[in-house]
């Protein structure tokens, strides 16, 4: 009976292990690997397919490209406002995007005579790479944007603006020791961890493979394929870093990342902070639902901070 039961255990322990090895499989393809909205996807909203043709036909758009300190060739879109200006915005993509995608963001930025960079994260749009980061290499692609901007500016006041693992980015940037170009950030939407907002993803499918199962395993692919520990992926940890005057802002209809997530990296932010959470607004829809706010928030911080 002993050698029978241990059979049965290990029979159901490969099978939970392959299991979970196949969920994790799936699961890596979902958020890990870049994928970019399809023009149909992106016209079946009117305001982001006005905005992105409106991006793509500006007159003041050029593509700008620098290295990575891991030596990928990085694209961004940049506009230059139309009279000179020392003001820049850096509008920072979420998953399943790319630069264009922030074309509404960063049209209202231009309209107020700002110089927007819409960069292209690594692995999306023309920037090399075929990982999604969510944040631990991209913070460093950022501080490499922020340089090229103060290379060719040294009077540049910068403001980062990231919506959903943008967002994130934006925060893990204001993390490290940023230049005082840097006046403050706009966080649209940020989950607090990786391994949180992993969890949190999984648990809204229906899935027999424990989630801590399926999360080791997708943890240890993820090392392996992509270089990084996706438990270093810390946004907690990096705001609590933070001297960067920062907004957050999130909609309380938002199901992807759970709007409480913002209200933690708030409270556990070191910098000057504001919070703003829009009513109605589901995921990265604050603009969409309520604009008069969400702008007047960030103009507001752009007197309080003088940028």
């Amino acid at each position: 009976m002993s050698k029978k039961r241990n059979f049965v255990f290990f029979g159901l322990l490969t099978a939970l292990l392959g299991g979970g090895a196949a969920t994790a499989s799936v699961f890596y393809d979902m958020a890990v690997v870049p994928k970019r909205k399809t023009q149909e996807e992106i016209e079946s909203d009117p305001i982001d397919a006005k905005s992105i043709k409106w991006l793509r036909n500006a007159p003041e758009r050029e593509d700008v490209y620098i290295n990575s300190i891991d030596e990928f060739k990085l694209h961004a879109h940049f506009l230059k406002a139309s009279e000179e200006s020392h003001k820049y915005a850096i509008c920072i993509h979420g998953v399943k995007s790319d630069g264009e995608y922030m074309a509404m963001y960063a049209k209202h930025y231009h309209d107020l005579g700002i110089n927007v960079l819409l960069p292209d994260n690594r692995g999306f749009g023309q920037s090399e790479g075929d990982y999604t980061g969510y944040g631990y290499f991209d913070r460093l692609d950022i501080l490499e944007w922020i340089y090229y901007i103060i290379r060719n500016d040294k009077e540049a006041k910068i403001l980062l603006h990231g919506t959903s693992m943008g967002a994130a980015i934006t925060l893990m940037t204001t993390g490290e020791h940023l230049p005082d170009n840097v006046v403050f950030a706009v966080a649209d939407s940020s989950y607090t961890t990786l391994i949180e907002e992993f969890i949190h993803v999984y648990k809204m499918g229906k899935h027999i493979i424990p989630v801590s199962i399926c999360l080791f395993i997708l943890r240890m692919v993820i090392l392996l394929k992509c270089g990084y520990d996706i438990k270093k992926v810390d946004v907690l940890e990096a705001v609590s870093k933070s001297r960067t005057p920062t907004l957050f802002i999130h909609g309380d209809e938002d199901k992807l990342i759970d709007p409480h997530m913002s209200a933690r990296l708030y409270e556990k932010c070191a910098a000057p902070k504001q919070y703003c959470l829009i009513l109605g607004a589901a995921h990265v829809k604050g603009a969409y639902v309520n604009p008069e706010k969400y702008w007047n928030k960030i103009e507001k911080l752009m007197e309080k901070t003088g940028y």
